[in-house]
């Protein structure tokens, strides 16, 4: 079902008055060629209707010569905004901006974080921005759960498929996305609904195992047969399956960087209007996919970079997993059964 003009902007309205958008507020519009140009309209002309001073800053493409494919998280680091500081001082005059060409990943998006600017990105399609539409109910279902994980030393991933995983914490800050920017240098994504932190360095160890149905991304796929991933000392040192384990080990090696290898961020989805099944409704350019990563309940791990909270590994390879059926615990404390979100703070706000 396609969503009009007039329900987009409203639904615009609604987020950035969410993210204290008002009439002292700059709100700047990063767009591209590619960005969706019913997003941009719409941002635009919902933050004007909140009496906000609104401008645009349009970047050209640009395309790595090593990437491959057109998801924007393929290849993460450089951007249309790399070397363009004059282009970046105009973002970092804005109170908010709105980004809908993906900056994620990027130095000069922390750069920009740091002077207090909030940013706010939406590069899904305006369907799935109207089917995940955030509320405050979203923000506390997120908090309740960072409450516990912030002070975990320790987590555990287990499933009936053969995942047995253990990442030591406490290195790194836990990070939130609840579908909207309302704090000073908050970095948020519409949609989404989900929390995340990393292991400490070189600590995570175990096995974890990919089973039929869930998601590699930015592949935006699903498993159709078994993939098992050995972690030593905090990378992933063995991939082994059949010929979907095979197409992993050879896109990674493509890279030609043992950062690739490195567990990234760790946690679980926590949105219930995210559906699994969302992905196979979709052509593979729209979007990021943001349904697998916020799906209720999945464990979602990432290899790659950890430049956005202080670490050293730059690396242009991003992968996002999502597994279904998983248990999760937390210091001994199980959050996540089955794939069913148990801690009892999150749980009592689940949703049909």
């Amino acid at each position: 079902m396609a969503v009009n003009d007039s329900q987009l902007v409203q639904l615009f309205e609604q987020v950035l008055t969410l993210s204290k958008v008002d009439a002292s507020q700059s709100v700047a519009i990063l767009k591209s060629h590619y960005s969706d140009a019913r997003t941009v309209r719409a941002a635009t002309d919902a933050a004007l209707r909140l009496g906000a001073k609104v401008y645009a800053v349009e970047l050209p493409s640009f395309n790595h010569p090593r990437a491959m494919g057109n998801d924007m998280t393929a290849y993460c680091g450089d951007t249309a905004l790399t070397g363009n500081p004059a282009a970046q001082r105009a973002l970092e005059a804005a109170d908010l901006i709105v980004d809908t060409m993906m900056l994620l990943h990027s130095p000069e998006q922390e750069q920009i974080l740091k002077t207090g600017t909030r940013i706010l990105l939406a590069v899904e399609p305006p369907e799935v921005l109207a089917r995940m539409l955030p509320d405050a109910e979203d923000k506390a279902r997120v908090l309740a759960a960072a409450a516990v994980l912030e002070q975990a030393q320790l987590m555990q991933v287990k499933s009936a498929a053969g995942s047995d995983f253990r990442a030591p914490l406490g290195q790194y800050p836990t990070v939130t996305e609840y579908g909207y920017a309302d704090e000073p240098g908050r970095w948020d994504h519409w949609p989404s609904g989900f929390l995340f932190t990393w292991p400490n360095e070189e600590q995570a160890e175990g096995v974890l195992v990919l089973e039929v149905g869930d998601i590699l991304l930015p592949f935006k796929s699903y498993a159709r047969e078994r993939i098992t991933l050995e972690i030593e000392k905090g990378f992933v040192t063995r991939i082994h399956g059949g010929f979907e384990a095979e197409y992993l080990r050879e896109y990674m090696k493509y890279f030609n960087d043992p950062e690739v290898y490195g567990i990234s961020h760790i946690g679980w989805g926590l949105q219930p209007r995210a559906q699994w099944t969302a992905m196979g409704l979709h052509d593979k350019n729209d979007g990021m996919c943001m349904d697998a990563r916020a799906f209720y309940g999945n464990f979602l791990f990432s290899t790659g970079p950890n430049t956005e909270v202080g670490g050293t590994r730059k690396t242009p390879c991003h992968m996002d997993i999502a597994l279904r059926r998983c248990d999760i615990a937390l210091d001994g404390q199980t959050v996540v059964a089955d794939g069913e979100v148990v801690a009892p703070a999150a749980s009592r706000v689940r949703q049909g």
